[in-house]
């Protein structure tokens, strides 16, 4: 169940810009946790189970570390909880404010993680390919570059294993082994990358007039799909520039407004954080409702 990735490329974008800048720059406790239980949600929806075990095993720890650190070392606040070892005053500001920032990283980790399984490396040349050709290529490379080191060194790491190379023993035996494992995996690397480069000069990269071929086409549903994300993303700014998502953590807590006007914000914000978790429920009840009809 992935029907959001079968939108036009510009409604992908368009959606993980809105939703990355808008959880990197709201510190309202609200729109945090908005943002956080759409993001994980979402991220739950294309990666199933792994995800589960990744967003259990590396970011609730690295949440609760980033509070941590945060609580040692930021002392702001007037509310005084008790006092560190090293006589610096341990506030519930500042525990919040940990709290609240780590939520963010974490959001934005999972937004990230979303963002490489949607905007694959097709779609981001298709969208910049023509206004910055060389950037573009550079940064789809940059993209898919991780990911591909990251399988062929698994597939160096199981054949020297076959072969008896890559196993148990000392420290010093098993440094070597991963330091052969590295230097096969950063050979075939480079050599790929002289593959790549001779494909492309033998497909006229870089040529004057040179075509493209794309199989992405602009449909009705991608216009209401677009304005819908564009006006959810438009009403969110102007109730910030309104004051209404604004929220102090120092010196000491602000209320939050919970006015009509900003409920209203809120709620924009929700729908479209929330549009890519509606699009895959809606065409799961969709399936089930077809395979009921056969």
């Amino acid at each position: 169940m992935n029907e959001f990735r079968n939108y036009h490329p510009l409604v992908n974008f368009l959606y993980f810009i809105s939703v990355i800048l808008f959880s990197m720059l709201l510190m309202n406790p609200i729109m945090l946790v908005i943002s956080l239980v759409c993001a994980v949600t979402y991220s739950v929806m294309l990666g199933g189970r792994k995800t589960i075990k990744f967003n259990l095993i590396c970011l609730l720890p690295m949440l609760i570390t980033a509070s941590a650190i945060n609580m040692a070392f930021n002392h702001r606040g007037v509310t005084i909880l008790a006092y560190l070892p090293g006589g610096n005053p341990l506030t519930l500001e500042s525990m919040v404010y940990g709290i609240a920032a780590s939520v963010m990283i974490v959001t934005v980790i999972c937004y990230f993680s979303c963002f490489n399984k949607i905007i694959t490396s097709d779609k981001f040349i298709y969208l910049f390919g023509k206004a910055a050709p060389s950037l573009s290529l550079i940064l789809s490379m940059s993209l898919r570059f991780a990911p591909r080191l990251k399988e062929q060194l698994v597939k160096t790491a199981s054949v020297q294993k076959s072969m008896g190379r890559c196993g148990g023993g000392s420290i010093i035996k098993r440094a070597k082994d991963g330091m052969s494992v590295l230097s096969v995996t950063l050979t075939h690397a480079l050599e790929s990358s002289i593959e790549t480069s001779d494909s492309m000069k033998g497909r006229g990269y870089g040529l004057k007039n040179r075509s493209a071929f794309s199989v992405y086409k602009f449909s009705a549903r991608d216009a209401v799909m677009l304005l819908y994300t564009l006006a959810m993303a438009l009403y969110v700014v102007i109730g910030i520039m309104s004051g209404a998502a604004e929220f102090m953590y120092f010196p000491q807590f602000g209320k939050i407004n919970l006015n009509t006007y900003s409920i209203s914000v809120c709620t924009a914000y929700f729908l479209l954080c929330a549009e890519p978790v509606f699009i895959e429920i809606a065409e799961g009840i969709k399936w089930k409702y077809l395979k009921s009809k056969i």
